[in-house]
C-alpha cells in the first residue's frame, strides 16, 4: 500500500507537474531554495492539513492538488460507513481559490478537510525536519510513549471526564448546600399551596364552561321552556300549524300530482320539529338551578385565578407550572443527597483509576523496550556508548492522561549519566536522537507511506551514511520518500528525483524529474562538490552509489504488537 501519483496545479511556484512514485526508498534532492518539499507541503494539504490563499501560484485562480494511493483493506469499512466508494485505488484531491476556500473530494464524491485528514492518518507518517523540537514538549513525549505502546487513551478520558463531572456535582452541592435546601423549603411549600387545589390539565376551561351554565341556568330554563312553547306546546305552535297545512293539502293533492312534493317536506318538517320538542323536553328534565354547585365552583375559579397572580401565570399553566416545580424539587432532593452524590463521584474515580491503571502498566511495559531500541539507534547515529531512557514520573494529582508524566533521558556517551533530554543534548544530538525515534516508531506504524523531511538536518559523514542506508532498510517493506541534502542519503535511495527551480519569461516555476545513470551521478556529485564539478566528485558519486547499492536485509521488527496508526 503506497502513494502511487501526485499531481499539482498553480501551487505556489508549481505551473502543473505530475510525479509518479515507485515502491521502496525514495529521495528528493535539489539545490537551496529549489522548493525540494514542496511535494511534501502540498501532500499535506491533499491530507487535510490547513491551507490558505497563500499556496495559489500568483496570477491563479485556484490550487489544485490530486494523491492517489493504493487502497489500505483496513481503510474499506471506514470509506464504507462515511459513504466513499471503495475501489483499488483512494483519490484524494483537494483545491483552495484565491479566497482562501477549500473544496475536497475523495473518490470523487464530496468530503471534509476532516475526512481528508481520516483518510490521511492510515495512509502516511510524515516526519518533518523540526521533529527534535517536540521533544521538548511533555504531551508529545508522552504520546510517543503512548503510540509505541499501542495505548488507546480514549477510555481514560473518558473516565476522567465522568469522575470530574461527579465530583463537580458533589463540590457544587456541599458548598450550596444551605442555600439549595432554602430553594428546596420554597419549592416544597409552593407545590403544597398548588397541590391543594390539585388543578387537573384541562380543568380550566371546563370549570368556566361549567360556571357559565349555572350562573345563567334559570335564563336557559326560561328561554329553552319559551322554545318548547312555540315548538309544540302552545295552541298555535310550529308543530300544530305544520300538521294543519298538511291535512289540507292532503285533501286537494288528488287533484295535482306536483303538490306531494310540498307534502313530503311539510311531513319532514314536521318530524324535526317533534325531534326538535323531544330534546327540549329532555334539556329541561336534566336542568336544574343548583346555588350550591354554583358557589362551589366561585370559590375554585377565585382560587385559581389568586394563585395564577400571585405566580404571575395565566390560569391555564398552573397544572404544568406545577409539574415543573415537581422536577425541579426532585433535582433539588437529588442535588442534596450528599451519600448519593459521594457514592457517585467514589464509583467515578474507582472506574477512572482501573482505566489508569492499565493505561499505567502497558507504559511500564513499553518504556524500556522503547528505550532499548532508541539506544541501538543511537549507536550507529554518531553517539557510540550513549543511553537513552524513557522515566515514568508519579504526578501529585491524577490527570485526564493518566497517573504519570513521560520524561526522556539521554546519556551522550558512555559513562555519564543519564538526564532530561532538553537539557544535555545539543542541537545535533536532538536531530540524530529524534531521528532514532522516528525510525523506531515508524518500524512499528501501520501506514503505507513514511515521509522524512530533511530529518538528517545536522548529521553528516559515516552517520549519513547510516541514516541512508536505515532509510533503505525501511524501504524494503514501506515505500519510503525523504527530502534530503545529504549525498550518502541520496546514495542510498532507490528512486531519485531532483527538484529545479528556472526562470522563464520573468516567471519562476519549480519542475520535479526522475534521475538515474548518469543524471543521477552527476546530482551525487552536485550535492558532493557543489557547482563545480570535477572528475573526482563523478568518481566518488560513483563510488557512493555503488557501494549503497549492496543488497540491505529487511528491518527487524520489534517484538511487541503493532502500533495503531
Amino acid at each position: 500500500m503506497m502513494l502511487r501519483r501526485i499531481a499539482l496545479r498553480d501551487f505556489v511556484i508549481v505551473s502543473e507537474l505530475d510525479v509518479e512514485f515507485e515502491a521502496g526508498f525514495s529521495v528528493l534532492t535539489g539545490e537551496t531554495g529549489a522548493g525540494k518539499s514542496i511535494l511534501i507541503d502540498a501532500l499535506q494539504l491533499a491530507l487535510g492539513s490547513r491551507g490558505d490563499a497563500g499556496v495559489v501560484r500568483e496570477g491563479a485562480q485556484r490550487t489544485e492538488i490530486t494523491a492517489v494511493f493504493d487502497t489500505p483493506p483496513a481503510l474499506h469499512p471506514w470509506l464504507d460507513e462515511a459513504g466513499f466508494e471503495i475501489a483499488d485505488e483512494l483519490l484524494l484531491r483537494r483545491t483552495i481559490d484565491a479566497q482562501g476556500k477549500s473544496r475536497a473530494w475523495i473518490n470523487g464524491s464530496p468530503a471534509t478537510v476532516a475526512q481528508l485528514r481520516a483518510a490521511g492518518e492510515a495512509l502516511v507518517d510524515i516526519h518533518g525536519q523540526h521533529a527534535w523540537q517536540s521533544l521538548t514538549r511533555a504531551d508529545a513525549v508522552r504520546g510517543l510513549l503512548d503510540a509505541y505502546a499501542g495505548t488507546d487513551l480514549k477510555p481514560l478520558a473518558a473516565a476522567w471526564q465522568a469522575w470530574r463531572e461527579a465530583q463537580q456535582l458533589l463540590d457544587d452541592a456541599r458548598t450550596r448546600q444551605a442555600d439549595l435546601e432554602r430553594e428546596r423549603e420554597r419549592l416544597a411549600w409552593q407545590i403544597g399551596e398548588v397541590d391543594k387545589l390539585a388543578p387537573g390539565a384541562d380543568e380550566w376551561d371546563e370549570l368556566n364552561a361549567e360556571h357559565r351554565r349555572l350562573a345563567h341556568a334559570q335564563s336557559l330554563i326560561d328561554a329553552v321552556q319559551a322554545a318548547l312553547d312555540a315548538v309544540s306546546e302552545a295552541d298555535q305552535s310550529a308543530d300544530a300549524l305544520t300538521g294543519r297545512a298538511v291535512e289540507q293539502l292532503q285533501d286537494v293533492a288528488g287533484y295535482d300530482a306536483s303538490l306531494a312534493s310540498v307534502i313530503e317536506v311539510l311531513q319532514s318538517a314536521q318530524a324535526q320539529l317533534q325531534d326538535a320538542s323531544h330534546s327540549l323536553h329532555g334539556y329541561l328534565r336534566h336542568v336544574e338551578l343548583d346555588p350550591e354547585r354554583l358557589q362551589e365552583l366561585d370559590e375554585r375559579l377565585s382560587t385559581w385565578m389568586s394563585l395564577a397572580r400571585r405566580y404571575r401565570r395565566p390560569p391555564e399553566e398552573l397544572p404544568a407550572l406545577l409539574e415543573g416545580w415537581k422536577d425541579e424539587l426532585r433535582r433539588l432532593d437529588a442535588a442534596t443527597d450528599l451519600e448519593a452524590l459521594e457514592r457517585a463521584a467514589a464509583e467515578a474515580r474507582q472506574r477512572y483509576d482501573e482505566a489508569a491503571r492499565k493505561v499505567s502498566q502497558a507504559r511500564r511495559q513499553a518504556a524500556p523496550k522503547l528505550a532499548a531500541t532508541v539506544t541501538q539507534a543511537m549507536q550507529s547515529l554518531g553517539m557510540a556508548g550513549g543511553r537513552f531512557e524513557v522515566a515514568l514520573v508519579k504526578l501529585d494529582a491524577p490527570q485526564s492522561f493518566g497517573l504519570e508524566a513521560v520524561e526522556f533521558l539521554v546519556a551522550g556517551h558512555e559513562g555519564s549519566t543519564p538526564r532530561p533530554l532538553a537539557k544535555v543534548a545539543s542541537g545535533g544530538e536532538l536531530s540524530r536522537i529524534a531521528l532514532a525515534i522516528a525510525v523506531t516508531t515508524s518500524r512499528l506504524g501501520e501506514a503505507g507511506t513514511l515521509i522524512f523531511d530533511e530529518v538528517d538536518s545536522g548529521v553528516g559523514g559515516a552517520v549519513a551514511e547510516t541514516v541512508g542506508r536505515l532509510m533503505k532498510q525501511l524501504g524494503v517493506d514501506r515505500q519510503v520518500l525523504a527530502v534530503t541534502h545529504l549525498p550518502q542519503v541520496a546514495a542510498c535511495a532507490d528512486h531519485h528525483y531532483v527538484v529545479s527551480k528556472a526562470t522563464r519569461a520573468g516567471v519562476t516555476t519549480s519542475e520535479v524529474r526522475p534521475v538515474a545513470g548518469e543524471q543521477r551521478v552527476a546530482e551525487i556529485a552536485r550535492m558532493l562538490g557543489g557547482q563545480q564539478l570535477s572528475g573526482t566528485s563523478f568518481a566518488h558519486a560513483q563510488e557512493m552509489l555503488e557501494t549503497a547499492a549492496a543488497p540491505v536485509a529487511a528491518a527487524p521488527t520489534p517484538s511487541r504488537g503493532r502500533r495503531r496508526p
